[in-house]
């Protein structure tokens, strides 16, 4: 009895120091928001800070000590920047599951946004690869700000010649989440039919041209007022989501690269070639609990029992996908699509812009204007 009982009240206190560790953890959690005074930076720069988790109104334009570089690290002045779902997703703390990586009750890192491109203003220590002057572009956090510091070695690569700062910047997540879902994941294989279900938004006008590029026939999915832009991105053929249901038809595709997650996998399954096969990339009922695991696991039982397989996929930022996509931007091969341009201190109307949904394309973020380039404007 005495060992029924040790285990009973073992097995009830498990649980609660675990609950227990996650409520202290939680409540521990902190950032170096609001300590007092704090220093009066001596080289000021300006860069987006966010505190707490919340809306856009919790992005303040602050004053920060400029960065340095460690060894081999390069400092960028950052000419431009985009936005990404990913940036609001953090900014709001929601799926909760992102704060096991950011901070569960407050974020740990102050800085946001990730796609950049710049100027290299100084290198640090055994750094072999960039000089100053180098322009160059990738992905760090801290990307909406006057600098940023990235490792050597980490996603940063030269930008072409006759290739934009707004264009380079515009790359990094989406056209890499594209390429890599195509090539890497989907296999595509010239002459297949692909349908891109989300073509006008930012990683799918990439993947619609990325497509094309690898040689498949491709079908487009969009609303009514981006079915001319999708179509002069190279869709062969275009479908009004607003009129038409995709998976009502009864065309079959080879692969199917899904932004939008509004349609059941069942509903895709009836569309997919036999061993075809659907990439996940985005899904529009996420929720705030445990909504970004549903359908990945989801997927992977459909996979476990039918030919047919779903696959999610998160993009791997790194330096050769970001040369190939540069490369074909500065030949004409790939031509990024970009919707409005904000400045930096428009960064909160940016992620409130693209919280809507609704942006063709990508949006940028311009801290110096190209040279010859017209000022910035809101939603330009």
């Amino acid at each position: 009895m005495q060992v029924k009982r040790v285990l009973g009240w073992t097995a009830l206190a498990i649980p609660l120091a675990v609950v227990g560790a996650v409520f202290v953890a939680y409540w521990m959690s902190d950032n170096a928001c609001g300590e007092g005074n704090p220093a009066v930076p001596g080289d000021p720069v300006k860069a987006i800070l966010y505190c707490d988790y919340g809306s856009a109104d919790v992005l303040k334009l602050e004053d920060i000590e400029k960065p340095a570089p460690g060894d081999g690290e390069l400092l960028v002045r950052v000419r431009a920047a985009s936005v990404n779902p990913l940036d609001w997703h953090y900014m709001r703390g929601t799926p909760y599951l992102i704060r096991l990586d950011s901070g569960l009750r407050k974020p740990e890192e102050l800085r946001l946004g990730v796609d950049f491109s710049g100027t290299v203003e100084a290198v640090g220590r055994n750094v072999t690869r960039f000089k100053p002057g180098d322009d160059v572009f990738g992905g760090r956090t801290g990307a909406f700000g006057e600098y940023v510091v990235v490792r050597e070695d980490r996603a940063v690569v030269r930008k072409p010649p006759g290739v934009s700062f707004e264009q380079a910047a515009a790359v990094p997540i989406a056209a890499l989440t594209a390429l890599q879902a195509l090539r890497d994941v989907g296999q595509v294989q010239p002459g297949q039919k692909v349908l891109i279900n989300g073509a006008s938004g930012g990683v799918g006008t990439f993947a619609v041209q990325l497509a094309k590029h690898f040689g498949a026939q491709v079908t487009g999915v969009c609303s009514t007022r981006n079915l001319e832009m999708v179509r002069s991105l190279g869709a062969d053929e275009v479908i009004d989501y607003t009129k038409e249901d995709f998976t009502e038809g009864s065309e079959r595709y080879d692969l199917i690269v899904d932004m939008v997650g509004n349609h059941s996998l069942s509903k895709l399954r009836s569309v997919m070639e036999p061993d075809g096969k659907t990439i996940l990339v985005g899904d529009s009922e996420m929720g705030n609990w445990i909504g970004p695991l549903v359908r990945p696991v989801t997927a992977l039982l459909y996979s476990k029992f039918a030919n047919e397989q779903f696959i999610p996929i998160l993009a791997d930022l790194n330096q050769e996908d970001l040369a190939l996509v540069g490369e074909l931007i500065q030949t004409g091969r790939v031509t990024p699509v970009i919707d409005r341009r904000y400045s930096l201190a428009e960064v909160p109307d940016a992620l409130r812009y693209l919280e809507k949904g609704h942006a063709r394309g990508k949006v940028v973020v311009l801290l110096q204007p190209e040279s010859g380039a017209e000022p910035v404007a809101a939603g330009l």
